[in-house]
């Protein structure tokens, strides 16, 4: 029963808000000090409420995307793949006038480059409108 568990995407969200990368290649962070899991954090445009408002419903424009947690300086999304309902769990602090992300995979050991590459889509919609909905 665990194995169905985990195959349907039930794995355990992060151990604390913007933890460190477990060592697998499916995860990404702006804190990461190795470059494997290594990605730039985001431009802060604005106040940080104001921008963390406009974060979320950017992050929620995208398909199967649930918000679990969000204040004044956090958020964190989910994000199920299409087939599979895999879940990822992606994290943004505003921390020293940047956007800290994590970006992780809960079950397997890779993920295909989908997390990275989900946090660049994010960040290049999110640099193209300026942090402005």
């Amino acid at each position: 029963m665990l194995f169905l568990l985990a195959c349907s995407g039930f794995g355990s969200p992060p151990a604390s808000p913007m933890s460190p990368c477990p060592d697998k290649p499916n995860c990404v962070s702006s804190l990461a000090t190795d470059a494997s899991h290594m990605i730039l954090p985001l431009d802060l445009y604005g106040d940080r409420t104001t921008a963390i408002a406009r974060l979320a419903a950017l992050v929620q424009s995208f398909p199967r995307t649930q918000i679990i947690a969000q204040d004044s300086t956090y958020l964190h999304a989910t994000f199920a793949s299409p087939t599979m309902s895999y879940i990822d769990d992606v994290e943004f602090r505003i921390t020293d006038g940047r956007i800290q992300v994590r970006s992780a995979s809960r079950f397997g050991h890779g993920d295909m480059g989908v997390n990275r590459n989900r946090v660049e889509e994010i960040r290049a919609q999110w640099d193209s409108m300026g942090g402005k909905r």
